[in-house]
């Protein structure tokens, strides 16, 4: 009797694992019909997941049954469903950026020692919505609620350089340097004309400066993309000039583009 036990016991463990297995290929089928922009052909399919046509046609074949998958009337190219549409509708819906973002706020705090936020477009501009500072805070006169400068802060740069389309931030940049003084117009323009700036920042993945928009403050921001690939938010981390590196190709911008990077990958960002 022992035996026999011992021998069913064997074989549900094999079932199961062919169970897991099946779901497993299942899935990787799904996502790669998703990964190939939600419709594609079988050999397509077949070669994303590197099984064969007969193999992943009876994967697709569950997906449809369960309302996953649906074949055109040609019968040659497979989509996305109704019900993955539903459920990619529900992720998003829970998918807010500040949200999101909030661990990567409080990574930065921690590990760097920095003051780190968040920012949306607002329509007076970039503006605060999270803010975390560590345990020694630097004094700076910015909080939720604050409007940061387009030109001058690495917030509104970084909007400034990746967002699209430009018309909405063109119109601030403009009211800005309208407003500027004549000193600060010339400096901007002698040492980086706008294009030029542009090119610079979204080279480099995220915009620094250093004592322009605050004497004293340094800061690095980079942006927040959404799975369209919208600008949705910015992140920055500020610190006092004296312990804070605003190099672009130094350890804080390297967190703070890496802290963006997973945040936006987590908004269903595909670069």
């Amino acid at each position: 009797m022992q035996r026999k036990s011992a021998e069913v016991d064997v074989a549900d463990g094999r079932e199961r694992r062919q169970r897991v297995q099946a779901a497993e290929t299942c899935l990787a089928v799904l996502k790669a019909l998703a990964g190939l922009g939600g419709r594609a052909s079988l050999t397509a399919i077949g070669a994303a997941v590197d099984e064969s046509p007969a193999k992943v046609h009876r994967y697709l074949a569950s997906l449809m049954a369960e309302g996953l998958v649906e074949q055109d009337r040609g019968g040659t190219q497979y989509a996305l469903g109704r019900e993955a549409i539903h459920v990619g509708l529900a992720a998003m819906r829970q998918n807010d950026p500040i949200r999101m973002a909030e661990p990567a706020l409080l990574h930065l705090r921690e590990s760097l020692q920095v003051t780190s936020f968040v920012a949306v477009m607002g329509n007076m501009g970039p503006t605060i919505v999270r803010f975390e500072e560590p345990s020694l805070p630097i004094t700076v006169n910015v909080r939720v609620g604050s409007v940061m400068s387009m030109l001058w802060s690495a917030t509104g740069r970084a909007f400034f350089a990746f967002a699209e389309p430009q018309a909405e931030v063109d119109a601030l940049l403009a009211q800005e340097l309208a407003a500027a003084s004549p000193e600060r117009r010339r400096l901007l323009h002698a040492a980086h004309p706008l294009d030029q700036l542009r090119s610079e920042i979204r080279t480099a993945g995220c915009a620094a400066i250093k004592d322009l928009n605050l004497p004293g403050i340094s800061a690095v921001a980079a942006p927040l993309f959404d799975y369209n690939g919208h600008v949705v938010a910015v992140l920055c981390a500020l610190g006092a000039s004296g312990g804070f590196d605003p190099d672009p190709q130094g350890r804080i911008a390297a967190a703070v583009c890496e802290e963006a990077r997973s945040v936006s990958i987590s908004l269903g960002y595909r670069a």
